[in-house]
This record gives C-alpha cells, structure tokens and sequence, in this order.
C-alpha cells in the first residue's frame, strides 16, 4: 500500500496519521524561528544599576515580580555571560566609557533596555555632568519610562523586547 505524502512532511506516515501527529503538538518551524523562540525565553541581563531605578530592577528580580518565568533569573555580572544590559539610572559622563567597554565585551547578539527617564533623557540632570540619553553611547532597544519606572514597566519592556527578538531576530 504506497502512503500518501504531506507536502514538505516525510514521516512515513499516512496523511491522517501526520495530521494526529501535530494535533498531539508536534511543531514544524524554520531555524530562524526557533533560534529566536530560544534566544527570547533565556535572556540573561548584565547587572548595570547606576541610581535609584536600579532598585526597581532588583525589585523586577525578586520574588513579587519573578523574572524566571520570562527565562530571566539570572543576573550576570560578567559581560561576556549575558545579552542584555539594563541601564537603570543616571549615567556620568565619566561612566560612560565604562558602559561602553561593557557594552562592547558583551557577545553578539545583544540587546539594550534604557529605563528611566535619566538613562533615556538625562531627566531632571540637565548639566554637564550627566549623559543626555544613554542612546548616544550605546544603541538602545526598549526605552522603559518613568521616575523611577515601577516594576511593571520593566516588566511590560521586556514583554516587548521579546516580541522584537522573536519577529525580528535573524540567525547570524
């Protein structure tokens, strides 16, 4: 009995049996799906706390908000083990070097979140002391408002940083 062929499924199988098989959940993708899929669900942030928002960050991290369920629990604190940085605060102009050296040892690919006002705009800081916008050093992702932005906000950031890394992501 010869079996009948799914166009781009080669099981075996008839087509009813093929068609039980994704019933049950087998999933057929592209690569480039499922490495974005993956890279979005185990995002590991660099630790970068500069002022007050970064005690909101460590509030996003612990049990009340719970990061984990996003694949997130992990904050590193070398660069060369994480994917993400969250720049929470304030950055000086004599920080900025700094980030950037960090920024750059972080490996490919990698993303950027800037939360606060401060780190997006320089907020209420408008000398020379302070970088006017993070975005100027490092490129920026996900702006997450706010004075200091509540957990929420990190949260609901990063919910769209994992949209963009889903949609848009490429395998290099």
């Amino acid at each position: 009995m010869p079996v009948e062929r799914i166009q781009g499924v080669h099981l075996g199988r008839t087509a009813a049996e093929a068609e039980e098989d994704v019933k049950k959940g087998v999933l057929l993708t592209s690569l480039d799906r499922a490495v974005s899929w993956a890279r979005k669900q185990s995002m590991w942030p660099v630790t970068f706390g500069l002022a007050c928002c970064a005690i909101e960050m460590m509030a996003t991290g612990a049990a009340d908000y719970d990061l984990s369920r996003w694949g997130m629990e992990l904050f590193r604190a070398s660069p060369r083990q994480a994917d993400l940085m969250i720049v929470a605060g304030r950055v000086s102009q004599k920080m900025a070097p700094v980030l950037r050296t960090i920024y750059d040892q972080m490996p490919e690919p990698k993303w950027v979140i800037s939360m606060g006002v401060c780190a997006s705009a320089g907020g209420m800081f408008t000398n020379y002391a302070i970088l006017q916008g993070v975005d100027t050093i490092v490129p920026v992702d996900i702006y997450v408002p706010g004075c200091p932005p509540k957990p929420e906000m990190l949260m609901y950031g990063i919910l769209r940083l994992h949209e963009k890394v889903r949609t848009k992501g490429t395998v290099k």
